[in-house]
């Protein structure tokens, strides 16, 4: 194996730096199930840490050069900076330093590995695959992005011999995993400013789905991914007539869906999911293809995704106060933006209100403009200010280019711009009434609006 690599057969003591984040999380947890030494440190505490201290993981809150001590290796996620003082400390000790790429690398070698990549849909794909083999009785491992809510983690370590794991093309980290089985959910434009732009991104996946030691699951409902299609030698699934699996949607609300996939030879396999969305159907039919193909029994794919009820932050319900719906998604591309509004718009509510906040300046420079389309089915519209995700301030750059995109689209629509938090807060507080549901949207801090406007709500009879 390549020198950076780790044997995680043999038993190591390593030092986790971020261990709070859920993939870090979800890496420690694996690690310390296997039977390794883990300790970890974090800014703050947080309750995927007492989960972790549960597996005996020890755990130091805040980054500190002591916090180093005699490991085998240390890991660190990509929010970590260089300049961070555990990685000065444990270069200048020697000891073996690893991105949380190449560790999941090192476990993608242990077991055979299915990686589910794609541009949107990985984490959802990953939990209901994950389900599904799990209540095959195939006792898979799993490290996805996500909590699985019928199973509480986004990570477990099983005794059979398959593993699922969320395959980031963010950085293209996702062609080191070794694979034996691969899903390709999607592909559209995003990361450009990593790879440089859209033809490189495409040659990545091309990359990936040839390398891939065995069957390639290709979702086709996307131009891109069809033009893939072409390139590399896969199952095709979608409602394009092309694909050899195909979906026809049956029944769509708000509360979930009801469709059947079938291919040439006239399997045909009737799937409800509890979750909405068309974009959560496209999920299902390729986690049932994969599942067929994994050698599934049909009837226990349709028991199990009947039994999916999502994966936290994808389409979450949140409850309801005064008579408010509330629901977060962890939506932030123009396509997942308007499937989620599309999907929430099948209620009966008096007023759908969408609270947008932009991820990370250089993607909403590169991809603002395409929000133009996204909030079509939405009665009223709130944009934010950007989520900078770690990144600078960008001169020019703001929420307001997916605003101006949005209004020169569709002039008449009720739209806000609020990059304020206490202007939102009061404007939320004064417009939302009995009937309405309130739809909060993004990869930022944007989740717990939810919980702070029901909480004010609640303030307001004491």
């Amino acid at each position: 194996m390549p020198a950076e690599d780790i044997d995680l057969t043999k038993h190591n003591s390593a030092h986790l730096i971020g261990i709070g984040g859920a993939g870090m999380g979800a890496i420690a947890e694996v690690l310390a199930v296997m039977g390794h030494t883990i300790t970890g440190s974090d800014i703050k505490d947080s309750y995927r840490l007492d989960r972790l201290r549960a597996f005996g993981v020890e755990i130091d809150i805040g980054h500190r050069s002591e916090n180093i001590r005699d490991v085998d290796f240390v890991a660190h996620s990509t929010a970590i900076s260089s300049s961070n003082i555990e990685i000065s400390e444990t270069l200048q000790r020697g000891i073996h330093l690893l991105s949380r790429e190449k560790v999941l690398r090192s476990i993608s070698q242990i077991k055979d590995s299915i990686a589910v990549a794609g541009t949107h849909g990985k984490t959802t794909t990953s939990s209901m695959l994950s389900l599904v083999l799990r209540d095959a009785g195939l006792k898979p491992s799993f490290i996805i992005g996500g909590e699985v809510n019928e199973i509480g983690t986004g990570a477990v370590w099983d005794s059979g011999e398959l593993l699922v794991i969320e395959a980031d093309e963010s950085d293209a980290s996702f062609l080191g995993l070794e694979r034996k089985f691969s899903i390709i959910t999607n592909l559209e434009e995003d990361h450009l400013e990593f790879f440089g732009g859209f033809e490189p991104l495409f040659d990545a996946f091309v990359k990936f789905g040839k390398e891939t030691d065995g069957t390639v699951v290709l979702g086709i409902d996307d131009e891109n991914s069809l033009r893939l299609s072409r390139e590399i030698e896969a199952i095709t699934v979608g409602f394009n007539p092309q694909a050899e699996w195909n979906i026809e949607l049956l029944d769509e609300s708000w509360n979930g869906s009801k469709f059947v996939i079938s291919n040439r030879d006239s399997t045909e396999i009737s799937i409800s999911i509890p979750v909405p969305g068309v974009h959560n159907v496209k999920n299902a039919a390729l986690t049932g293809v994969a599942a067929v193909l994994l050698g599934v029994d049909p009837k226990k794919i349709s028991v199990a995704l009947a039994g999916f009820s999502g994966v936290a932050r994808r389409f979450e319900h949140r409850g309801q106060e005064k008579g408010v719906v509330f629901v977060d998604d962890y939506a932030h591309l123009p396509s997942e933006v308007e499937s989620t509004i599309r999907a929430a718009a099948k209620g009966n509510w008096k007023r759908l209100f969408a609270v947008f906040q932009p991820h990370r300046y250089s993607r909403t420079g590169s991809l603002g403009h395409a929000f133009a389309d996204s909030f079509s089915e939405a009665d009223v519209v709130i944009i934010t200010d950007i989520f900078p995700g770690g990144e600078e301030v960008r001169p020019g750059v703001s929420g307001l280019i997916v605003v101006d995109a949005i209004k020169e689209k569709f002039p008449k629509t009720d739209l806000h711009y609020l990059p304020n938090h206490d202007d939102l807060v009061s404007f939320l507080m004064s417009e939302l009434v009995e009937g309405d549901m309130c739809l909060t949207m993004g990869a930022g801090d944007i989740t717990s609006l939810s919980e702070e406007i029901k909480f004010n709500m609640r303030q307001l009879d004491d």
